[in-house]
């Protein structure tokens, strides 16, 4: 009786499956995700205990302690913030405004502000707040 030798095998791992579920994943937190633009500056957010919160898709506009104002990530003047809003919300679905500011920043300057998004056309202005534990 001869003894032969079994033909040898190649082992092979098949990438396909492991390739689709790594673009379901990919898939699955794109959209899961959502795109805010927050600048990173050092703001202390007042508090309220009745906050909401805030659609993504809002337009945000900056005030920091030194009461000055940016919008998407650049220094605006105060009687640029009407012309460039209505550019933004022209070309945006949202008219939302969310003005972030610190807790420091007098209520004139905050007033002023939304009254300028206010005339842009935003249909909604928002302030950003903390909110309040208890």
């Amino acid at each position: 009786m001869k003894y032969s030798e079994p033909a040898e095998t190649e082992a092979a791992i098949d990438l396909a499956p492991l390739i689709d579920c790594v673009f379901i994943l990919l898939i699955f937190f794109m959209v899961t995700t959502t795109f805010v633009k927050d600048m990173q500056l050092e703001l202390e957010r007042p508090k309220a205990s009745s906050a909401v919160a805030s659609s993504s898709k809002a337009i945000r506009l900056f005030i920091d302690r030194n009461g000055d104002t940016y919008l998407d990530g650049e220094p605006v003047r105060l009687w640029l913030i009407q012309s460039k809003l209505r550019d933004l919300l022209s070309a945006s679905a949202s008219k939302v405004i969310l003005v972030v500011t610190d807790e420091g920043v007098p209520a004139g300057k905050l007033v002023e502000v939304v009254d300028q998004a206010r005339l842009a056309g935003a249909q909604s202005v928002g302030v950003a707040t903390r909110k309040e534990a208890g």
